[in-house]
């Protein structure tokens, strides 16, 4: 085995919230501490977290819990340490530009999660300080690097859909009211004021996704909406939901593409994943959703005739062919991770960075400015 020749430090903030304990805590950077990262040419580097949130009683208990040595509630003094490579944030996206502007300035290697900002003037920001300081920014973009989405992006290098004519998207199930069941999700998505909403949340990531797959995103359409006016937050009591739970978003794309994808807090599931992908093009159809992905061509597409006086007796599912995988797909928080903390060490740009953030960061502010006006938008160019 060859010897750690570093050991890369990385400050976690906010790995007491959902996703940032259990994606990239426990999913990523904890198997990444046990077995090292592993370098284009075999060296093998050594991974340490360092712990850092605002609940000093919680930190301690996931420290003693996962075997972490260090923890802090002192955001300063981490972004200070000369001995820490990297700054990581999950935090509600209201305390993030600031935490991430004070690691920029403090020479800190960023990666963060989305939105970077409540404003895109703020991301914008932050992608021109990054780019200045010389820094190796990363923005997760782990939707990308899905099983179904990777056998998705496969099938469009591979030239299977021909003309790519569309894509529609589907993503959401039910999140209880708070009142007779728990709300699946924290109360803050659902108020303006603290920067919840679904298309804040969600339009981020069909930008990356759409950026991804099919190309740039030229012109949105969108219409937003509070469903559900009325919850109860996390100690029972009754709260306005002043965000909105649903966006309905029109998306055109270079070369002639539409896409259109739901995004909803306030609908039950009835597809084989809580968000699925299709692709149609002149030669052939695909489905993805997180992790399968199912295919048509178009000499095996069937000739559907429309007849309402009769029981539909085709069973259209089995008509698709499924996508093998042909390798081991790992979590795909953890596979950018790796990416990103190669890029590090080689002192690389990240193909995913602060400037991609922005983008996204654009589009949902584009969206609510659109439904808001009621009007279709162009999404200008951004230029740091």
């Amino acid at each position: 085995m060859t010897t750690p020749r570093k050991t890369l430090r990385i400050a976690m903030n906010g790995v007491t919230g959902r996703m940032g304990y259990r994606q990239h805590l426990v999913r990523s950077i904890l198997p990444l501490r046990d077995s090292g990262l592993v370098l284009e040419d075999g060296t093998r580097v050594a991974v340490e977290p360092i712990l850092v949130g605002r609940n000093a009683d919680r930190l301690a208990d996931l420290a003693a819990q996962h075997g972490v040595e260090h923890w802090t509630t002192d955001t300063a003094a981490v972004i200070a340490d000369p001995t820490v490579d990297v700054y990581f944030d999950a935090q509600v996206t209201s305390r993030r530009v600031e935490a991430l502007t004070a690691a920029i300035k403090a020479g800190k290697h960023v990666y963060t999660e989305k939105p970077t900002a409540e404003t895109l003037v703020e991301a914008v920001e932050l992608a021109r300080m990054a780019e200045n300081a010389g820094i190796v920014a990363g923005v997760v973009h782990d939707k990308l690097y899905l099983p179904g989405l990777v056998k998705l992006r496969r099938l469009v290098d591979e030239g299977f859909f021909g003309r790519i004519l569309s894509m529609r998207g589907e993503f959401g199930y039910w999140v209880f009211e708070g009142d007779g069941q728990a709300a699946q999700r924290p109360s803050w998505n659902y108020r303006a004021e603290d920067g919840g909403g679904i298309t804040v949340d969600m339009f981020c990531h069909w930008n990356y996704v759409m950026e991804g797959l099919l190309g740039k995103v030229e012109a949105v359409t969108a219409k937003t909406v509070t469903h559900i006016p009325t919850r109860w937050d996390e100690a029972g009591k009754e709260y306005a939901a002043t965000a909105d739970d649903a966006a309905y978003g029109i998306f055109e794309i270079a070369g002639g593409v539409i896409a259109q994808i739901n995004s909803s807090w306030a609908v039950r599931v009835h597809r084989d994943e809580l968000v699925e992908f299709q692709i149609d093009g002149t030669h052939g159809s695909a489905v993805a959703g997180l992790r399968n992905c199912v295919g048509q061509q178009r000499a095996h597409t069937p000739k559907p005739v429309w007849n309402p006086d009769l029981p539909a007796t085709e069973k259209f599912r089995d008509q698709w062919l499924d996508v093998p995988a042909n390798a081991e797909l790992d979590n795909g928080f953890k596979l950018q991770w790796e990416e990103y903390l190669r890029d590090v060490l080689a002192e690389r740009p990240h193909r995913f960075g602060l400037l991609s953030a922005a983008r996204g960061v654009q589009l949902a502010q584009l969206g609510l400015d659109s439904s808001a006006r009621g009007v279709r938008l162009e999404v200008p160019e951004i230029v740091l």
